[in-house]
């Protein structure tokens, strides 16, 4: 199992890239749309972890900037009818994060958004991410009597805050936390309390 690579990034073509070791071999490998839009620039060094794919006819290469988006990959090529491209196209739209939030918000419809899923095969992949991802530190649905869809106060609030220069790692757990103890706070509300905290934080 090739479980990680490290080397030269040196082409990239459609879903996919070429990355040459220091040893002088080359490997084709199908990252996620997000991913492929990160890597760096021809010659520099690109690191995956990855997952490989034994088929009958190919031995295939996906390759994740996470550790927690390969196991993710590997939960839904674990699923009948999700092979290894309807997989890699699901994490080209979601990060494991948002499917977590998915199936907390019960949110069938949105796994329709990847091209190829109709709405049986969302249903059927729906009802085995119940039972197979890890829920444990998924943001809670929210409910909001703003009339805001659940969970999209905590998405809103977290890209704002991103966009403001703040890491997700340092968000999350505080907007998480907020949301927790004032179910019907909106957006702005939160990234004001939200900044407060961080700024309590700093001061102490």
């Amino acid at each position: 199992m090739i479980a990680y690579l490290e080397g030269r990034l040196t082409e990239l073509w459609g879903a996919s890239c070429l990355i040459v070791t220091a040893g002088g071999i080359g490997y084709e490998v199908a990252v996620p749309a997000h991913t492929l839009a990160a890597l760096p620039r021809s010659g520099e060094t690109a690191a995956l972890h990855t997952s490989l794919v034994v088929r009958e006819d190919a031995h295939e290469l996906y390759g994740f900037a996470t550790f927690e988006e390969r196991l993710t990959f590997d939960v839904l090529i674990s699923i009948s009818k999700v092979g290894a491209r309807t997989a890699l196209a699901v994490l080209s739209v979601f990060r494991p994060d948002d499917l977590r939030r998915l199936v907390l918000e019960e949110d069938l419809t949105a796994l329709t958004r990847v091209s190829g899923i109709g709405k049986k095969i969302a249903q059927h992949i729906f009802l085995e991410l119940k039972y197979k991802l890890k829920m444990d530190d998924a943001p809670l649905p929210i409910t909001s009597t703003s009339g805001e869809r659940p969970g999209l106060v905590f998405r809103d609030a977290l890209a704002g805050l991103i966009n403001l220069g703040y890491s997700e790692d340092e968000c999350a757990p505080l907007i998480k936390k907020l949301l927790q103890e004032e179910q019907d706070m909106d957006v702005t509300e939160v990234l004001r309390a939200t900044l407060k905290a961080m700024a309590a934080r700093k001061r102490q």
